[in-house]
């Protein structure tokens, strides 16, 4: 895992690395049966769908988000971007949302694994994870809905001065009024752009 990192410039120490290799190891298990995700083989899973999480950590810690924030991580599949997130990104309490369950179980059981502190599977629908969970600091969204559905979705959700994380594969557009980009990233997976976008309610001091 270390040398898959260090082919596209990325740095992991031994625990990171070990608990990655764990999580993909049991993903490449049950890939063969439940079909979570594209890639086959644990190494093209790494380098087209972890290696968001890796560069997700260092987006989310450049954001003026608490010390402890809580996040909603919406339509969590099968842990991607969360799991390997938090293997980087320890902060507050992260909740993988699902409502399918068949990747429930695959995220408990992932988690069961790798004991990664502070993070936890709600098994529901989106619009009910904030009202059992409580107002979000972040709400995360990788391929949930488009987002001009996500941001009313997800409006009610956040916590005062909270945002919304979404990688996407093309730049921020023109948001609607009610929206403001606090912060964009571009970075490179197998010689593509990816994107993150910051937006936050433009009702919402800096």
């Amino acid at each position: 895992m270390l040398g898959e990192a260090g082919k596209l410039g990325l740095v992991l120490d031994g625990d990171q690395a070990g608990k990655l290799a764990a999580y993909l190891e049991l993903l490449e298990k049950w890939n063969r049966l439940t079909n979570l995700v594209g890639p086959r083989e644990w190494r093209a899973m790494f380098a087209t769908l972890v290696v968001d999480s890796i560069h997700l950590a260092g987006f989310l810690e450049g954001l003026a988000l608490p010390e402890a924030p809580r996040c909603l991580d919406l339509g969590a599949g099968a842990g991607l971007p969360g799991i390997p997130l938090r293997v980087l990104w320890e902060r507050g309490e992260y909740h993988l949302v699902e409502v399918r369950e068949k990747r429930i179980t695959f995220l408990r059981l992932a988690l069961g694994t790798l004991k990664l502190p502070g993070t936890f599977v709600f098994g529901g629908r989106a619009e009910d994870a904030s009202q059992k969970l409580g107002p979000a600091d972040l709400v995360l969204s990788r391929a949930f809905m488009p987002w001009t559905e996500l941001l009313p979705l997800a409006r009610p959700m956040l916590a005062p001065g909270g945002r919304v994380a979404i990688l996407a594969n093309e730049p921020a557009p023109e948001l609607p009024e009610a929206w403001r980009l606090e912060a964009q990233r571009e970075y490179d997976v197998a010689g593509k752009s990816r994107y993150f976008w910051s937006v936050l309610p433009a009702s919402s001091s800096m």
